[in-house]
This record gives structure tokens, C-alpha cells and sequence, in this order.
């Protein structure tokens, strides 16, 4: 871990203003995007850049700001790494979220949001929060494997729950989806009814698959080694070095994650969810405007 002051802190992503206070990650999945040369870290994936003036820049950024929007997080860094226990890099920037008012859209993998969930709700109540999960595997034993220094997904489950028992409202990544691992009927079917348990306002899949590219690629085939022996040499043979990897599962597993989501009401063309996400309440947009005299 290292800290770094740096030059700014809100970037335009998916439509929404995001931030990441870090950079890097220690929840160790084998199939990590994050870990693609393309990124141009400098530094040791597991050697997290603190962005340690990050409450300072937002508060600085969100003042000059006209009107209010939302705020995204953990779209390239989890905001809730092992390091934010101690550090609390992420509340404070939540604190100046809520001073602010602006609404807050936040993705992570880990039952460490629960801390800030006072928060979270505070924001909810005075513009808008979304709270997103990602859910990959309900096998837990899988989950060790693929994800191995994060929650597990029924831990990740219960979040959601807690989350809706605050009325926050709340989002899954069902992503990604690994082929010859966890690209079965049977585990998408059960993590969808899990999701319509707890009543999630959308769902976001893009694609029935993994994407991988120079950098995470490797990191990704020494894990296929190491845990299914013979498998990286079977994707190879499947897919070459493609950056999409699709499951050979993809368009019966695409038409269940359709049709379920149809039946039960929950949102899943992406463009839509993130359309919900970027969305910041009407009533706070009508106050901004009527306190800057337009």
C-alpha cells in the first residue's frame, strides 16, 4: 500500500461522474479486468495506490458543480478493500457526498459497506443511493476458488437484504460468467431467484461470458492451472485469444436471465439500469434549479 495525492477525482463513466480513491485490488479474482496493461499501472496489482487527498478533491469538485448528479463508485477499484477498514478513505468521501447532496450509485464485492450503511441510507433519504453487488457463483466452495479474499455470494445476499430493509434501493452484476465453470442453468437460475428475493430493482449482464485482454489474460490461465487442470488448454483451443469469451451456454442462459427478469419486474437491458443509476431525482433537480434563480 502507498499513497499518492492526486490531480482530480470525478471522470465521466457510463454516463454518471466517478471516482476511484484506489487503485488496485486485494480480493484476488482470477478473472479481474482490472489487471489489463491497458490500465498502465505502475505499480504491483495487490500494492494499493492510495488516493489519500481523494475527500478534499470531491469536496472541491462537488461545491463548483451547478447542478446536483450522481456519483459513481467501484467501477474500476472496489471501494471497499481490506485497507479501507483502516484507513476510511471511502466513508469520508461518502460524508462529503452527503453534505453535498449529491446521490451516490456505489458497487462493491464486499460485506465491509455494511459499516457505512447509516450512511448510505442518510444519502438515500436526501437524494438518491444504489447500491450494486456482483454476483458470480452460488457455490460457495467455487467462490473461494474464483474469488478468494472477498464475501462469499450468500454473504453478499444478505447485504442486499439489509440494503432493502433500509429501502436502498439495489442492483447485481451477474458477471462474470466463467465457460466449463459456473456457466450453468442451475447456478444463474439460483442466484436470479435469490435476487428476486430481496427484491433488487435491476440486474446487469453483459454478456453470457468473460472478457479478456493482455495483462489479466495470463493472470487468469496460471489460475486455470492451478485450479482445473487441462481447462486453460481447452479455452485455447476454443477461443484463441479472443477478448470476448462467450459460454457455449450463452444464448440459453441469455434467454432464462430474460425471461425471469420479464416475469418478476426487474430491469435488465443495461441501458435501462444504467439509465435508473444515472438518474438523479427529479424533486433535488427542480430545488437546484430553484436555488440557483434559473
Amino acid at each position: 500500500m502507498h499513497f499518492v495525492d492526486a490531480k482530480g477525482i470525478l471522470n465521466k463513466n457510463n454516463g454518471f461522474c466517478g471516482m476511484n480513491v484506489y487503485r488496485g485490488c486485494t480480493h484476488g479474482c482470477i478473472y479481474c479486468d482490472g489487471r489489463s496493461n491497458c490500465y498502465q499501472l505502475k505499480h504491483k496489482f495487490e500494492d494499493i495506490e492510495v488516493k489519500q487527498n481523494a475527500p478534499e478533491l470531491l469536496d472541491k469538485a462537488l461545491k463548483s458543480k451547478r447542478k446536483k448528479c450522481m456519483i459513481g463508485t467501484g467501477y474500476i477499484s472496489d471501494p471497499y478493500l481490506h485497507c479501507e477498514e483502516e484507513i476510511k478513505l471511502t466513508q469520508r468521501c461518502l460524508k462529503v457526498i452527503l453534505k453535498n447532496e449529491f446521490g451516490l450509485a456505489i458497487q462493491t464485492k464486499s460485506d465491509r459497506i455494511l459499516r457505512d450503511i447509516d450512511l448510505l441510507d442518510e444519502i438515500n433519504k436526501k437524494s438518491k443511493c444504489v447500491v450494486q453487488m456482483t454476483l458470480t457463483t452460488y457455490d460457495d466452495e467455487l467462490c473461494k476458488i474464483i474469488e478468494p479474499n472477498v464475501c462469499n455470494t450468500q454473504r453478499r445476499i444478505e447485504v442486499l437484504e439489509e440494503m432493502q430493509k433500509r429501502n436502498i434501493p439495489t442492483v447485481v452484476w451477474l458477471s462474470p460468467l466463467l465457460p466449463f465453470i459456473n456457466d450453468t442453468k442451475e447456478n444463474v437460475q439460483t442466484i436470479l431467484e435469490e435476487c428476486a428475493r430481496v427484491k433488487v430493482k435491476g440486474i446487469v449482464n453483459c454478456g453470457m461470458g468473460v472478457t479478456l485482454r493482455e495483462g489479466d489474460r495470463e493472470y487468469f490461465y496460471e489460475a486455470l492451472d492451478k485450479h482445473f487442470p487441462g481447462l486453460k488448454q481447452k479455452y485455447i483451443e476454443t477461443y484463441g485469444y479472443a477478448y470476448e469469451i462467450l459460454s457455449p451456454n450463452a444464448k440459453e442462459l441469455s434467454e432464462l436471465f430474460r425471461n425471469f427478469c420479464k416475469e418478476k419486474g426487474i430491469m435488465y437491458k443495461a441501458d435501462d439500469v444504467f439509465a435508473y443509476m444515472n438518474e438523479y431525482p427529479e424533486k433535488y433537480k427542480q430545488l437546484s434549479l430553484f436555488e440557483e434563480g434559473i
